[in-house]
């Protein structure tokens, strides 16, 4: 899905994002600076409005908070210096410790209540840490395993559609996230486990 949605928006965002990204260099920001900052905005405005249940102005504001990985991309594309082997580093822990705060504090209020959701939600939190980390080792062994059905973008969409659907109270729409999410990430991690199995065969 990631390539899909890479192919037909990825013109249109950088015509958007790139005069943005150059004022913001002008301004004496780095790349770095913008993905911390927009980590601490989205660990802050999840941890505050999702344990709170006020879903609908939280995923507004993560959302906001989220965009920042995409500027600081740009910034580091369009920047004298280019991108940098620290930035790739820090951008992909921070995007991480960002997906892991997003589902812990949307988990919370689901194990004050009891809900069986959260059940879903841990199985998401796993496969969120399994799927990177598969791509990690599976790099070490020079594998390239980017494969699966469900990357990072298209589970931010998810959960955040679902959640801020559920602020506007149409019934089931966490629940359809949350089992869509589980299933998806089951599904990428078994792709990509396949994936090194077959390369290790290979070599």
């Amino acid at each position: 899905m990631v390539p899909m949605i890479n192919s037909s928006l990825k013109p249109a965002v950088t015509r958007l994002i790139n005069p943005v990204a150059r004022l913001a260099i002008r301004l004496g920001l780095t790349p770095d600076l913008v993905t911390i900052l927009g980590a601490i905005g989205v660990i802050a405005s999840s941890a505050y409005f999702y344990t709170r249940e006020s879903y609908l102005y939280g995923t507004i504001a993560v959302s906001f908070f989220v965009l920042s990985d995409l500027f600081d991309g740009a910034m580091a594309r369009i920047s004298d210096r280019g991108p940098s082997q620290w930035g790739g580093f820090l951008d992909s822990t921070v995007d991480r410790i960002t997906d892991f705060a997003i589902t812990i504090t949307i988990l919370v209020p689901l194990i004050r209540k009891d809900d069986k959701l959260s059940y879903l939600a841990l199985i998401t939190l796993v496969t969120g840490l399994l799927i990177p980390y598969i791509r990690a080792k599976a790099e070490s062994f020079s594998i390239p395993c980017s494969v699966g059905i469900a990357e990072r973008t298209e589970r931010l969409i998810i959960i955040l559609a679902a959640v801020g659907l559920h602020g506007l109270h149409i019934h089931y729409a966490l629940a359809i996230g949350f089992w869509l999410l589980a299933i998806l990430g089951i599904v990428t991690v078994i792709q990509r486990m396949r994936t090194v199995y077959v390369g290790l065969r290979n070599k």
